[in-house]
Order: structure tokens, then sequence, then C-alpha cells
């Protein structure tokens, strides 16, 4: 038994389940046990990610195939419950944001500092892993990260989307110098031109085939709003549209799409010297210009999740430089139908965009 917080024996813990495609059941999620360094949360905010709804779908996502029943669910906030023997920052009763996933630390990236691509990586709702669309779930204390107190349960879910944004950011060396063009206006995109303006960057153009999503782009800052085609015959006269509105060069482009003409965007807007860095991944493989970029110097960069993102999330949040309230378009409770429900819209897309359960 660890510190504080009663043993929860009878409470049955209930989670949404995957278990065949296109089906979610809310069912019992035996916990494993509590070890000293672990603690209990008690979800109280999830959000739905796109991949969540791939798996939903097709049962697999990348190279991840979904065999047996799993959990679903990694945008996740709570409070604690109960911590190990061992844990010394955290009691119960924290408000916490968590990081969803747990690396070795033994192999060379993780000691490299780059746990992000540590091969042993147990990622929530990552298959075989389960995730957090649950009552309560058991996590390591070091990677659930306190709220600051005027940050709320569901912002602190949305570190995680976020963390995405920031990390690329990070990749790409945003800073008050960096014009930036952000390809694609869904969630991703989104939190990456905001964690871009956070890091500095002084001009956002932002481009997308929808309407409704660009509208909302325009409302969260961005400098200029243009809309593009699916046609990749297009590309060299939206090229010149996108630097045109720049009204100078794009020193960083994020595809946050990952499509064959998003790309090709990408590499021929981007300035001689610049960087394009590929955070969406529509297309597994693509056929796109790499020669004529690779002479002008343009380097790309990929990213995979994140690594010691949160911290800066939570101050970027506390101190108001960003603002992912706007982003929570639809809420949801826990329950079966809700469930359904939820996941049903987010796969519409539509207006939505980040939709939340609270649980």
């Amino acid at each position: 038994m660890g510190k504080g917080g009663k043993s929860d024996g009878e409470e049955q813990n209930m989670a949404a389940w995957l278990v065949a495609i296109n089906t979610l059941k809310i069912q019992p999620f035996n916990l494993p046990a509590l070890g000293p360094y672990d603690v209990r949360v008690r979800m109280k905010a999830v959000g739905i990610c796109g991949s969540d709804v791939h798996y939903l779908k097709t049962l697999r996502c990348a190279d991840f195939v979904v065999k047996e029943p799993m959990v679903i669910g990694h945008e996740c906030a709570g409070v604690i419950e109960e911590v190990g023997s061992d844990v010394k920052d955290l009691v119960p009763g924290d408000r916490v944001a968590l990081e969803p996933g747990i690396s070795c630390w033994r192999c060379t990236q993780c000691k490299e500092g780059r746990y992000n691509l540590c091969p042993e990586m147990k990622f929530f709702a990552t298959p075989p892993v389960h995730g957090s669309l649950a009552n309560q779930v058991v996590h390591p204390a070091d990677l659930c990260f306190k709220l600051p107190d005027n940050v709320s349960l569901e912002e602190g879910a949305m570190c995680e989307p976020l963390s995405v944004g920031v990390h690329a950011c990070r990749r790409a060396d945003i800073g008050p110098e960096t014009n930036v063009l952000v390809m694609g206006a869904g969630p991703i995109g989104l939190v990456t031109m905001l964690a871009a303006r956070a890091f500095g960057a002084p001009r956002i153009v932002i481009v997308d085939v929808e309407d409704s999503r660009l509208s909302v782009a325009k409302e969260l800052g961005a400098d200029e709003i243009i809309k593009v085609s699916t046609n990749i015959k297009d590309v060299e006269a939206e090229v010149e549209l996108i630097q045109k509105a720049m009204g100078g060069g794009v020193d960083v482009s994020f595809d946050c799409a990952g499509f064959n003409k998003t790309m090709t965007t990408a590499l021929s807007a981007t300035r001689a010297g610049g960087k394009v860095c590929l955070v969406g991944m529509g297309h597994h493989e693509m056929t796109v210009p790499l020669t004529p970029a690779a002479a002008r110097e343009v380097d790309v960069v990929g990213i995979c999740r994140y690594k010691n993102t949160w911290p800066l999330c939570l101050e970027f949040l506390r101190s108001g430089k960003i603002d992912v309230k706007p982003l929570i378009t639809h809420r949801y409770g826990f329950s079966q139908k809700e469930v359904e429900e939820a996941f049903e819209t987010s796969a519409r897309g539509g207006n939505a965009i980040k939709v939340m359960f609270n649980l």
C-alpha cells in the first residue's frame, strides 16, 4: 500500500476498450500493482487524438497493429489518489498532466537524452500498451507534472498535443528571426502555430484546404491564411501566393499534414538555407522534389513525438503565452453512449478541433 489515499478496492475501475474495428466498450480495467516510484491517478480530462480515431477505424497506425483489446487514449490529466512508497514530490490531491511514454533509460538513445527514440518505449494506447481513457491509471511519478494553480485539468491534457508543436519548434530552431509557414490547420498545425509564436516567430502564414480551419487559425493569431487545393498542379501558383503573403523568405516550413503535395509545397516555398520540418504523417511514402531543395541547402528534419516538453508547455500555459482553451470545441462525459458520440464527432472533423472527455 502506498502513502496516502485509501485503497479503492470497492470501486471497479472502468475504461474505454477498443475491442474491434469501430467498436469501443466501457469495461472493467484491472490496474497493475503500485510500484515504489508510481502514482495512481484519477483521470479527469482525456482528449481524443487523430491516432486514437485511426486505431478505432483500422486497428492500426503506421506500423503499430491492435491484435487484442486495448484501452484507448493518451492525452490526459487527473488528480493523484495514491503515491508509491518512494515518491517524494507528489501527494494525493495534486493535479497533474501525464506524459504518456515510458522509456527504458538504459539504451543509447535514452542515455544520450533522446528518450523519445527509445526502441523499448511503452506509450499509452500504442499496442500492446493500454491507454488512459479510464477512471484511474497507474503511471511513473516522474512522468506526472504538477499543474500550476491557474491551469485547468483540460489544459493539462492539452500539453500532449502542444508538446508535438513545442518539440517541432525546438527541432527547427524557431526564434524571433524565423518566419514560419505551417501546412495544415488541423489540431497539430494549430498547436505548432501557437508554439512557434511563443518561441518568438514574428510572422506566421498557415495554409489549409478548409475555410473553417483557416478561420480558426486566423482567430488564434495567424498573420495570413491561404486556402489551397488538393491538386499537385497548383503547387507553383500557391508557392507564389505563400511567398507574397510572407512578404519575405520562408525561413522554416512545418508540414503538419504529411502528403506529397504539402511536402512539395513546403520544400518549394522555403528559402535557400531554410528548414522544412515534417510533422504530419499523411502518406507513408512520398514522391517529392528533394534534389532542387537539397541544391538550395534546404534542411529536412523530422520529429518523433517529443521529449522534455511538459515543463515548458505548463509554463507557456501558466504565463498566458499560449492559450489552448479555444482549441477544445466539444466535451463529453464518460458513458458508453457519450464515448461513441465523441469519437464520431472527432472522426467527422468539420468544426471539431479537440474533443475532450470530462471524467
